[in-house]
């Protein structure tokens, strides 16, 4: 329990630190969103237009201890500020209704990638020096094929040349979002091809890391015991080899699934589909530096809670950290 207590502690900090930065940075960069925002409008706002419009960002003539004051009320209350490309749009708005798109593609990619590739790698590592060996080229090539190069060439194949699959866009735009079968089967359609291109981008990263680590675990003598024992084979390679191995994909995997509510930008992008990876561009093309610093916030504790959660995982699979606690 003390252990955990620390770690949660620990990310209590860094999440103040997360938060404190978000806060800082736009201050310390030259000018402000009103500044841009005055300009795309070439000047047809008047000073008092521009005064409120500061007092709606926050940036107010007030000492910073009072602006970073409002700003922690403002987050308490689930504020993150206006849009300026989307204006006046709220920026949690914008991350609520881009978030479900993401963590429904990008999510569930995710799992199926480490569940399919944490998997292969420790059957791969117990049948070492067999024929299983050969994989290992094929999976090395895939895993040094860039991302967004793979996506395009199935773009290309699959959707364009093809037309198995949508070419782009979360669901069809003639049919209304609702809770409808018409509309579920649209999505799925279009979350297809995406979908692929992420589990064919990163599974074999998975398989490649899981069978060294397995591979190195095996070597240790408390798996020659059990084998020296006489357990089955199933027993030895999953409560003794899988179990030790996967510790260290713990934290990668919790960083993936933190990664997640960032959603993956090329994905997005290439196959316009509309999660927080493409809004995020879109701020970026716009500067839209409220909702960068929005979803930059949203991330960021995304993370820190993925970890803290994989530390509550260590704490069920490895004993070791149960005895520190």
């Amino acid at each position: 329990m003390k252990y955990l207590l620390r770690k949660a502690a620990l990310y209590v900090f860094i999440a103040w630190a997360a938060i404190t930065l978000n806060f800082a940075i736009p201050r310390l960069m030259p000018g402000d969103p009103i500044d841009l925002l005055a300009e795309r409008t070439q000047g047809d706002l008047d000073p008092a237009a521009l005064d409120a419009l500061r007092q709606a960002y926050g940036l107010t003539e007030d000492n910073i201890v009072l602006q970073y004051r409002d700003y922690l009320v403002s987050l308490a209350q689930g504020d993150l500020g206006l849009s300026i490309g989307f204006y006046p749009v709220p920026v949690s708005e914008i991350v609520a209704t881009s978030m479900p798109w993401t963590i429904g593609l990008i999510g569930i990619t995710t799992v199926i990638s480490f569940v399919i590739g944490t998997g292969l790698g420790v059957l791969l590592a117990w049948r070492r020096g067999t024929w299983t060996d050969g994989l290992l080229p094929a999976l090395t090539f895939l895993n040094a094929i860039p991302y967004f190069w793979m996506a395009l060439i199935l773009v290309l194949i699959f959707a364009v040349n093809l037309g198995w699959f949508e070419v782009s866009g979360g669901y069809d735009p003639s049919i209304t979002p609702a809770f409808s079968g018409e509309f579920v089967v649209s999505v799925i359609q279009h979350a297809a091809l995406p979908a692929i291109t992420i589990v064919l981008a990163s599974f074999a990263g998975w398989v490649m890391g899981m069978r060294n680590m397995t591979v190195t675990v095996l070597g240790e003598d408390y798996v020659a015991m059990a084998e020296a024992k006489g357990l089955p084979n199933s027993r030895v390679m999953m409560g003794y080899a899988a179990r030790n191995a996967i510790l260290p994909s713990v934290t990668s995997f919790a960083l993936s699934l933190g990664a997640v509510v960032g959603g993956s930008m090329l994905t997005e992008v290439i196959f316009n589909y509309p999660g927080v990876g493409y809004a995020l561009f879109q701020a970026v093309q716009t500067q839209d530096f409220p909702l960068m610093q929005g979803m930059f916030l949203v991330i960021s504790l995304a993370v820190i809670v993925a970890n803290l959660m994989a530390d509550v995982v260590y704490v069920l699979i490895d004993p070791r950290t149960r005895q520190e606690a």
